[in-house]
């Protein structure tokens, strides 16, 4: 007789919870806590609380450690996870400072389903962090990305160099916008940035030979008048930029002092490169081209193996930052290691690669400046300042 496997019914990985995991699914007027306990069957629960409400959400929490008191004897901690999003991380240190372990996980990192039409709510992504909260906190490499949380210090000192970068792209947008009004009336010759920009624009005419319109003239003044306000801010925050890295030169080997010693390498890039990236600890070279979005990402199936170009997947004002000064190394320090391999290999590719090879110059001058600032180690052939 030929033997017939008898189907049995699937049974549930079981784990050894040693703690009460919980998700939360944040949004603008309710989270979702989806959580599973020890003892519960291996089901997970839902729950939803206001959103800001924390004590609401420390209540509940306080609610399912004693149900789990209740049915296994002992008491259990309570692990969180939720995405890093518009929330920032507020919530990841108000958990912390209850005594609870909290994580911040990279939303792009969690495993979804490849269909081309796949189910997405809300309890399905609660569950699937839970499930990815599991599977980190069981050593499973690969997991997840989980995000480290900088101090308050670290996130206020951002501000500075992200308020610059809004007020400078406001600014080229009024100029813009002045420029694109004038030339509609024949005028391709007014700089609103020049200081004269006022008495210019009333001696303006139109490529007609008329004075230009009441209400044109009107609304160039009122842009002139945001555009000048914004100048004064930006000065402003240029100041206070200025004014931080001056009290941070005064500590030893401070991060912005030292790559201000490299010629080509300003205030504004040496302040982005440190509030945005480099006051963090990064175990190698890999680690920190990653956070820049500068890794490789390669396409390799059987026979098939290509490059798709950086992963563009991490900090993007250091991977823009980047870009920009490895153009400007590239003009002040012509006699370095970097440039001269980046005019070899531009030569022999062609013009046309240069775009390309200066993403690869981006990466490796990225992997230098971190080596000098950590460990002081100049890159070969740089012109270093005292």
């Amino acid at each position: 007789m030929s033997s017939i496997a008898i189907p049995t019914p699937s049974t549930v990985v079981r784990n050894d919870l040693s703690a009460i995991f919980v998700s939360l699914e944040l949004s603008l007027s309710s989270w979702l806590v989806t959580s599973l306990s020890p003892g519960s069957g291996e089901r997970m629960s839902r729950r939803q609380t206001p959103a800001g409400d924390v004590t609401a959400l420390l209540a509940l929490f306080a609610h399912l450690k004693a149900k789990c008191t209740a049915r296994l004897g002992r008491s259990y901690p309570v692990v969180v996870i939720h995405e890093a999003g518009l929330d920032a991380f507020w919530i990841h240190r108000a958990l912390q400072n209850q005594g609870l372990e909290s994580h911040v996980v990279d939303p792009a990192s969690i495993a979804t389903s490849r269909r081309r039409r796949r189910a997405k709510t809300d309890s399905i992504d609660g569950e699937a962090l839970v499930r990815a909260l599991l599977a980190y906190k069981r050593g499973e490499p690969r997991v997840c990305a989980m995000v480290r949380p900088p101090t308050p210090e670290e996130e206020d000192r951002r501000q500075i160099c992200r308020e610059r970068r809004s007020l400078t792209a406001e600014r080229i947008e009024h100029v813009n916008r002045i420029k694109g009004l004038l030339f509609a009336q024949g005028v391709t010759n007014y700089e609103p940035l020049r200081r004269d920009r006022r008495d210019r624009l009333e001696a303006l005419r139109t490529g007609d030979g008329r004075p230009l319109p009441g209400h044109l003239k009107q609304r160039i003044c009122r842009e002139l008048d945001r555009l000048e306000q914004l100048l004064e801010h930006i000065r402003a925050v240029e100041a206070q930029r200025n004014e931080m890295l001056v009290s941070e030169a005064a500590v030893s080997r401070s991060a912005p002092a030292t790559l201000q010693r490299l010629r080509g390498v300003g205030q504004e890039f040496a302040a982005v490169l440190w509030s945005e990236g480099l006051y963090r600890h990064f175990d190698n070279r890999r680690q920190l081209a990653s956070y820049a979005g500068l890794a490789p990402t390669p396409w390799q199936s059987g026979a098939v193996a290509r490059e798709q170009g950086v992963s563009k997947a991490g900090n993007a004002r250091v991977r823009t930052t980047m870009i920009q000064l490895s153009w400007l190394w590239l003009r002040h320090q012509p006699t370095s290691a970097l440039t001269l391999w980046f005019q070899g290999r531009a030569a022999a590719a062609g013009g046309r690669n240069r775009r390309v090879l200066i993403v690869a110059l981006a990466r490796k001058l990225l992997v230098a400046l971190w080596k000098f600032v950590t460990t002081g180690l100049v890159p070969d052939g740089a012109v270093v300042t005292v």
